[in-house]
């Protein structure tokens, strides 16, 4: 991992995390909700590294959606197995489905080759506070990626 946003590999984002006091419960175990920071930081990465983090696509996106934002409409997760401090971490972002005004993602939380949290995450594209279709370069560089995940 070379890079502080993580990397992009056949098609899956890899996000390094290192669990800190502040993410555990008093049992040095992570805390439930400390997850579901470290798969937001993973999306918001992905995101950037496709480009949607750059400026040029950012102003053109903001042409054809004024006020545009990424909200999660719904998750399903499954708490596997506990993280503990110091613990180094990688978040797995695959894309799964992209629709056009939602994508679904698969996020994976790991210890090395420890699977110990799994999520499903949909995220919706709005503007003006209303869903509206994913711009078409940010839904290109999407299903390209969702395609070489395969």
């Amino acid at each position: 991992m070379s890079s502080l946003d993580g990397d992009i590999r056949d098609g899956r984002h890899t996000q390094p995390v290192r669990v800190y006091y502040e993410d555990t419960d008093f049992s040095g175990v992570v805390y439930h909700a400390s997850y579901l920071r470290f798969m937001e930081r993973g999306r918001t990465n992905y995101l950037r590294l496709l480009g949607a983090g750059h400026r040029e696509l950012f102003e053109q996106t903001e042409k054809e959606a004024p006020g545009f934002a990424f909200v999660v409409r719904s998750m399903t997760i499954d708490f596997l197995k506990p993280a503990r401090m110091d613990d180094v971490l990688a978040v797995v972002t695959t894309p799964e489905e992209v629709k056009g005004a939602s994508i679904t993602l698969h996020q994976n939380v790991m210890r090395g080759e420890e699977l110990l949290v799994e999520a499903h995450v949909r995220v919706a594209f709005v503007s003006a506070g209303r869903a509206k279709p994913i711009p078409k370069p940010l839904r290109e560089a999407m299903k390209a990626d969702q395609d070489s995940a395969r």
